[in-house]
């Protein structure tokens, strides 16, 4: 069974419905964050004037790096080809966010923080040529209308599907438990819910992607790619 829950059911519906399985994202709206500036701290909502009302928290803008992170790491053991950051507006920018787009609902531009794309084998190991070369996007970003939409995400494509494989809250760093966290599939319950720190409302049993778990006992990432996150 796969460690993830978009994927799985992403592939079952392309397979049972014929729905396409390739997204683009946002075009144009979606941009890099060395091109935008973090939304002002007045962004959150206003509660309303009735006495009754409960004051809503104000939304913390998200942090952004003072100088624009590095677009290509080199090859490494753990980190088999390198990584590298693709060009704004091209596919290989645009196509993962659409998926973040359609398994979180958020609508609206998306401001990417920071965007690394890598190709390494499956998780645990396959003998299977189709999972040798697994794609893969590290991807920070937060939503210009939605403030409280800020996180990190990894977006995996397969030949036979892509789909969001795991989040993590904005301010986290690396590739760390209990950090990440995957959602496997449950046909017997697809109510979405909030969870402290992440963004966007999630079906599914969650479990620790670093670890392992619910009833996974192998990591999300193998060890050939774990190290293209180092430095996020």
């Amino acid at each position: 069974m796969r460690r993830f829950s978009f994927i799985a059911l992403l592939v079952a519906l392309a397979i049972g419905v014929g729905v396409v399985v390739l997204t683009r994202g946002g075009g144009s709206q979606d941009v890099a964050a060395s091109t935008s500036s973090p939304p002002p701290a007045s962004a959150s909502p206003t509660p309303s004037a009735t006495p009754s009302a409960t004051p809503i928290a104000s939304v913390t803008p998200p942090a952004t790096p003072a100088v624009p992170p590095p677009t290509k790491g080199p090859a490494t053991a753990s980190c088999v080809e390198g990584w590298q950051t693709p060009a704004a507006g091209t596919p290989a920018f645009t196509d993962p966010l659409g998926i973040i787009r359609r398994t979180t609902g958020v609508k609206g531009p998306l401001v990417v923080v920071d965007m690394r794309r890598f190709v390494g084998p499956e998780s645990p190991p396959s003998e299977q040529g189709y999972l040798l070369a697994v794609e893969r996007w590290y991807i920070k970003l937060y939503a210009v209308d939605e403030p409280a939409f800020q996180g990190r995400f990894l977006v995996e494509s397969r030949r036979f599907g892509r789909g969001l494989s795991a989040v993590a809250p904005y301010d986290t760093h690396g590739f760390r438990s209990p950090d990440w966290v995957g959602f496997q599939f449950d046909s017997g319950d697809l109510t979405r819910k909030a969870y402290p720190g992440l963004p966007g409302t999630w079906s599914g049993i969650p479990y620790d992607f670093v670890k392992g778990g619910a009833g996974l006992k192998f990591p999300g990432l193998p060890a050939e790619v774990m190290g293209c996150l180092e430095g996020t």
